[in-house]
């Protein structure tokens, strides 16, 4: 599937709430909303989804793609959340920065922000165990929750890695991309209108994924969201990739990418898979033959109803008190 299609697809499909009890695909749900950083005058908002009782559960913090350009803490998949919510979790799905406007530092500052505030916060205003926290994230969501196994302290109990990537350096993002180059080529003048200059950290409109084609028909994902070349500056590009970043400490990871990804190559996977054996963590590539990005979309697919329970049962493992 396209990956900008799939990406609004999933927004449509989320559910919009407010605050209380609420139902999500049948069941009780509590959805509260939370301002977890504030920087000048923008809040930078987290959903958390539990189930309307007491008991102190282990946590999921979730984050949603885009490339780092477009998303929103909504675009996480209803069924996903009503799977994540009966196996005994509660979610926390955040929003970050977006790029062009800020860059990749400061959107890792967020994650740091938001893991600290779930810690912290987490036990007395949603009854989290702030010991048992999985970082869960799909596509450039993925990307974070790789670069969560090294970047957050304490270290997550689990890292899953839908269809993300650990080296960002790489030609597949630096240099025009076959796929994306197919489709009419975006004006640059359109491509920054679509983002304005405003910093902003939900994207609510389809406009950004204008500029993120641009970045990919012209190979300048990089230099957009890092804000540096990475052929003049490669070493620059370290402590952004998680490919490099691996040491005998990161946690047991999941991996989850299809085979036919015309958006993150499957290569990325790869990467990180061989990587994380070569340090001895414990971790699991799931490959999915013929499956393209986002390819967890079709929950009602009984071969994706099926990986999805693969993915609970990782989490299950990890995150047992």
């Amino acid at each position: 599937m396209n990956f900008l299609r799939f990406q609004f697809r999933i927004a449509l499909l989320s559910v919009l709430f407010i605050a209380g009890v609420q139902h999500v695909e049948g069941q009780e749900v509590v959805r509260s909303t939370y301002t977890y950083k504030t920087t000048g005058d923008l809040r930078i908002r987290a959903d958390v989804y539990r189930k309307p009782d007491d008991v102190v559960r282990p946590a999921i913090l979730w984050i949603h793609g885009g490339a780092l350009i477009m998303g929103n803490r909504g675009w996480l998949h209803p069924v996903q959340a009503e799977k994540y919510l009966n196996a005994g979790y509660t979610v926390i799905s955040i929003d970050y920065r977006l790029a062009p406007q800020v860059k990749l530092q400061r959107i890792i500052e967020d994650l740091e922000d938001a893991y600290r505030w779930v810690r912290t916060e987490g036990p007395k205003l949603f009854r989290i165990d702030p010991n048992r926290i999985a970082v869960v994230g799909h596509s450039a969501g993925g990307y974070l929750a790789l670069m969560a196994g090294f970047v957050l302290k304490p270290r997550p109990k689990a890292i899953v890695s839908f269809y993300g990537y650990g080296d960002i350096r790489g030609e597949w993002y630096s240099r025009p991309d076959p796929f994306y180059s197919r489709q009419p080529a975006v004006p640059k003048e359109e491509a920054y209108q679509s983002v304005g200059t405003r910093v902003i950290s939900e994207d609510q409109g389809e406009s950004r994924e204008r500029f993120y084609l641009y970045t990919r028909q012209n190979g300048i994902w990089p230099m957009e969201v890092v804000g540096q070349d990475p052929d003049m500056e490669p070493r620059s590009f370290d402590p952004f990739c998680p490919l490099r970043n691996v040491t005998q400490d990161y946690p047991p990871t999941l991996l989850l990418h299809g085979d036919k990804d015309t958006d993150v190559p499957y290569e990325q996977s790869v990467l990180m898979d061989k990587e994380l054996e070569r340090q001895g963590i414990q971790h699991e590539l799931i490959s999915m033959p013929g499956r393209g990005h986002g390819f967890d979309g079709a929950m009602k697919d009984p071969v994706i109803a099926a990986t999805f329970d693969r993915v609970l049962k990782f989490l299950e493992r990890q995150l047992e008190p």
